[in-house]
């Protein structure tokens, strides 16, 4: 199991679980326990990553004001992607420790709420007036397996490919670059690799550290540019032996065996992804990258601002794999605020949540994050729309996007993928890192749940 890893012994888990309360500030000992006056609310917080701070200290803010005697306690975790998810799974093994209200990522909500961490909040959600602003996608979000609502959707992305016009100006690249199949994405990177020395060509994440960056970001980027998937929705059975699977593994042995991509030591570092949006990519130093939408919003302003990012970066679809319909493709995920199931007053839990997505604080994140708007008076805001350039684009890919599998067992499984990706890049063979897959993959589901690639 990847996110939630098994620990042995008890003096492992105890000083993991001190660590995990020590990164969660502002003088808290862990969750609310039994005062039911405290509302804790546990989050990620990175140097790439401030956005959900400021909005949550604004929801605070509006909420004690609203309610005497009430006390937000936030409690931001320190931490990368996969790191959080380890450490927030700690907190939640204690009553004592596990916070009322939870930022969540979306595919991790079925798995979570089957695990006993989230309260299903429907009946609080038929009080809220709100509630008919957020599309049908942004609720499906929160569904658990058992058909209740376990979160409210803070908003969507997509996936596409960040190029650098400058340097493409350079290499004697069009800098209205389009590519049309993976060749043309390798030929660039080749170009580029022979013009602009120095330069990295092109960033696709790849490593376990990576998380699911290297999922998403990376190999379901590819992989459902091949016509294959992951799932089959109608036998609701996991697909082994696919040769979108093994394509995509090849694609990443081209990138890493050509001199392509980063060096393995910036690939395996756990703060890369944050390295690439703060530092790579601005400083000039990655000429292609494959990344997600929200990545401009911390370019607009604050401690990352970039002015020279609307000139310098242009856009481009993720094509498929040889450009066979619909032509491209993008992955499409986000993030929620749930209600812990040990909150000892969960509606006071659900109303902070109603505070900080209502459409003032959704139109603050959704803007200053360059996230795809999930309610619907947000996205028809012209301070929305007229916000951040790139919205228009991002946007444009919802047609030909997808979403990772809704299953309790895809953290596990996505784990996997993450293995086999790395195993390719440090040398194994995708033949083999695909067998190892499948069997990871039975390992994880069984064979019952598995069907072979027709």
């Amino acid at each position: 199991m990847h996110h939630r890893r098994t620990l042995r012994g008890s003096a492992i888990v105890a000083a993991a679980l001190t660590a995990t309360l020590a990164l969660a500030s502002c003088g808290s000992s862990g969750g609310s326990g039994d005062d039911a006056n405290t509302i804790t609310v546990a989050y990620q917080r990175t140097s790439q990553f401030t956005q959900l701070d400021d909005v949550l200290k604004k929801a605070k803010s509006e909420y004690e004001a609203a309610n005497e005697g009430k006390t937000v306690e936030l409690m931001p975790i320190e931490a990368e992607q996969d790191q959080y998810f380890t450490k927030l799974a700690l907190m939640n093994r204690s009553a004592d420790t596990a916070p009322d209200v939870i930022y969540e990522d979306s595919f991790q909500v079925r798995s979570d709420a089957a695990a006993g961490y989230l309260a299903p909040i429907d009946e609080y959600l038929e009080g809220w007036e709100d509630w008919s602003q957020f599309d049908e996608t942004a609720k499906q979000a929160g569904l658990g397996d058992d058909g209740s609502q376990y979160g409210v959707s803070m908003g969507t992305d997509t996936r596409a490919i960040y190029f650098n016009k400058t340097i493409f100006q350079q290499a004697g690249l069009p800098t209205d670059w389009q590519p049309k199949t993976w060749d043309d994405v390798l030929t660039a990177a080749r170009t580029i690799k022979q013009a602009a020395p120095g330069v990295i060509p092109l960033n696709i994440y790849a490593s376990k550290a990576g998380g699911e960056q290297t999922s998403m970001q990376g190999f379901e980027m590819l992989m459902y540019g091949t016509g294959d998937t992951l799932y089959d929705t109608d036998s609701k059975k996991w697909v082994t032996g696919s040769k979108g699977f093994t394509d995509s593994l090849g694609f990443y042995q081209t990138v890493y065996s050509e001199g392509l991509g980063p060096q393995l030591d910036q690939v395996l570092d756990a703060t890369w992804g944050s390295r690439v949006s703060t530092e790579e990519i601005p400083q000039g130093k990655i000429a292609i990258a494959i990344d997600g939408s929200w990545l401009p919003g911390q370019w607009i302003s604050g401690d990352n601002a970039w002015p020279q990012w609307q000139e310098t970066m242009g856009f481009a679809p993720m094509p498929t794999q040889t450009g066979q319909a619909p032509g491209s493709t993008s992955m499409s995920g986000g993030w929620l605020l749930s209600v812990g199931a040990n909150a000892p007053d969960k509606q006071a839990a659900f109303d902070f949540i109603s505070v900080a997505l209502n459409k003032e604080n959704a139109l603050k994140y959704d803007t200053e994050n360059s996230q795809i708007a999930v309610r619907k008076d947000v996205a028809s805001d012209p301070a929305y729309t007229g916000y951040n350039p790139s919205f228009e684009f991002f946007s444009s890919l919802v047609p030909v996007t997808n979403f990772r599998p809704a299953t309790p067992d895809y953290s596990q499984i996505s784990g996997n993928i993450q293995t086999a990706v790395e195993s390719v890049v440090t040398g194994t063979s995708p033949a083999d890192a695909a067998k190892a897959y499948d069997d990871g993959l039975v390992g994880i589901v069984g064979e019952d749940n598995t069907q072979a690639a027709s």
